[in-house]
Order: C-alpha cells, then sequence, then structure tokens
C-alpha cells in the first residue's frame, strides 16, 4: 500500500486566516512551509480512498497526480473513511458532490453528527448518491483484496460540539455522549500482501487504545495538535488547553509515548497553526527531531 499524507495542519490550515502569531507570520512570508488541512490518501492496487475531507479536498487532489480524474469524470476514488465529525474533517464531503456518488465510511456516532448535527450527509444526497458504509472499531474490514483497515476507539471524554444530537442519540442506551464509542477513532491499515502496517490517529486524547494499534506498524501519523498543552493561552489565542479539546501535547506525554514506541517511522500530523514546531529554528522543533520524530508536511509518502 501507499499512504499520502495530503494535508498535514490541523483545523484553520497554516497559516489560519485570522491568526498573526510567530507561525502564520513566517508561513505568510515564506519562511515556513505553509499546510492543508489534516487528511491522507491510501492506495493498493491503483484505487484510492481519502481518510478524511478537509476543506481544501480540492487543492489536495489536485496536488496528487494519483487521484486526478480518468477518462471524462471517472476517477479513481472508491471512498471517503472518517476519524470523527469535526467539520475540518467533514466539509470536504459537500466539494465532491460533483461525482457520480459518494462511499462514506462512518462510525454511528459520526453518522448521527453528519445527518443530524451539521446535516453535511443529507444536503450530499440532494447532489448525488451517498453509501454509508457502517464502521464498527476493533472490527476488520475490506476495502480490497490487497487492503484492509480495522478503527481504533479513541475516547475523548469531553462532550460532543453538537452534544444535543449525540444526548438523543445516546438515549436507548442510557449512556453519556461523551462516552459515545466511535465519536473519534482512527485507522489500522494492513496491506495483506506485504504484511505492512500504518496507523492513522490525527485526534488522541488518551494514548493507551493506541498501543495495541501500533503492534507491527512500519508508520504512525499521530496527533501533533500542540507542543504545550497551555500553548493557546502562552500566545493569547484562546484558552483551552489541548486536553481541554481532546488532544495530547507534546510535552505533555505525547512526545515520550513516541520515544518509547517500536514504530520505525513516527510522524506528527494535525498541527495546529499555534505549534512552534512549525517554525524550523524554534527550540521545541529540535526536541521532536532530537527524538527520532518527524514533523509531517503536505505531500509526504509513505509504502509499506
Amino acid at each position: 500500500m501507499r499512504v499520502r499524507v495530503l494535508g498535514s495542519a490541523a483545523g484553520g490550515g497554516f497559516p489560519q486566516w485570522n491568526c498573526s502569531c510567530d507561525g502564520c507570520r513566517a508561513a505568510r512570508e515564506g519562511t515556513a512551509t505553509p499546510r492543508t488541512q489534516s487528511s491522507i490518501a491510501v492506495e493498493a492496487g491503483d484505487r484510492w480512498f481519502l481518510v478524511n475531507a478537509s476543506p481544501d479536498v480540492r487543492q489536495q487532489m489536485t496536488a496528487c497526480r494519483g487521484l486526478h480524474p480518468r477518462d471524462g469524470r471517472a476517477t479513481p476514488l472508491e471512498a471517503v473513511l472518517l476519524t470523527d465529525a469535526e467539520i475540518d474533517h467533514t466539509l470536504g464531503l459537500l466539494l465532491l458532490r460533483e461525482g457520480r456518488g459518494v462511499t462514506v465510511h462512518a462510525t454511528a456516532a459520526t453518522e448521527a453528527t453528519l445527518r443530524r448535527g451539521t446535516g453535511f450527509l443529507t444536503t450530499l444526497e440532494r447532489y448525488c448518491p451517498v453509501e454509508v458504509v457502517p464502521v464498527e472499531p476493533g472490527v476488520e474490514h475490506a476495502l480490497t483484496p490487497e487492503l484492509t483497515y480495522t478503527a481504533i476507539d479513541l475516547p475523548t471524554g469531553k462532550e460532543p460540539r453538537f452534544a444535543e444530537v449525540r444526548a438523543r442519540a445516546s438515549e436507548a442506551t442510557g449512556g453519556n455522549p461523551a462516552d459515545d464509542p466511535g465519536r473519534v477513532i482512527g485507522y489500522r491499515f494492513r496491506d495483506t500482501g506485504t504484511g505492512g502496517v500504518v496507523v492513522y490517529a490525527p485526534g488522541v486524547a488518551d494514548l493507551a487504545p493506541l498501543r495495541a494499534a501500533c503492534e507491527g506498524a512500519s508508520v504512525l501519523l499521530v496527533d501533533g495538535t500542540c507542543f504545550h498543552d497551555d500553548e493557546l493561552a502562552r500566545l493569547g489565542l484562546g484558552r483551552k488547553r489541548a486536553s481541554d479539546m481532546g488532544h495530547v501535547a507534546q510535552d505533555a506525554g505525547m512526545l515520550e509515548w513516541l520515544e518509547g514506541l517500536a514504530v520505525p517511522q513516527r510522524v506528527l500530523v494535525h498541527i495546529n497553526n499555534s505549534n512552534p514546531i512549525l517554525l524550523e529554528d524554534s527550540p521545541e522543533r529540535a526536541v521532536v527531531e532530537k527524538a527520532g520524530v518527524e514533523i509531517g508536511t503536505d505531500g509526504l509518502e509513505f509504502t509499506a
């Protein structure tokens, strides 16, 4: 299988349109590398799958030759796999409306939000046929004869943005919407021919569920949102900590965990515009590189 990082930034991209932090200024001035919003593409046997459909999906697909259209408007894109229902991971679904149809792999929690919360799936169905393939964490699913995935449940412990919608969906089981399974997931991809394994987890609030999924993996693409847990407050950009938003910061355990992980390539993706590792001369970037962890960029590719 081949995996391409389409977008390595968190929501808003880099630079973010309304931000004048050091990183965003550097990106505008050409001294830091711009990045589009978080997404990857996975290819096996010339069949392509997007993991998340970001608001930058048109730009990302244009930059990836393998995703270019073939005869007429036929494309090699087979489906979109979603890790959650966040707008920066799903808004791009609406930009795929010109196609002959869209196949979406999503958990029940994600589908519920996309129908009764944002309404993205309902809107998309007005333009083209939509097939939703249910995703059940822990169950291996075959995408092609050469490629499978297993979803990894990554609980956040925080109320979902569309809490009322999720609360209604939880009534039947008496559950708490903050604990609904499958609200945020990662994916473990396996090539059945080579035995190669790649894990993608752009949103991680608790590292424990991810460890077992990384066994035997050659590449881990993992949540790199913030370096400091209180990063936004330090820069005067907000009050929330990374942990409040469902992310483990690099200085709050992520980097230490990655250093001890037996995965040859460990790559930070979903990097927020506030993260100083985006500045090539920052002390924080040097710390990450010294730990043997890569800083993801758009267009980075792996084979497994």
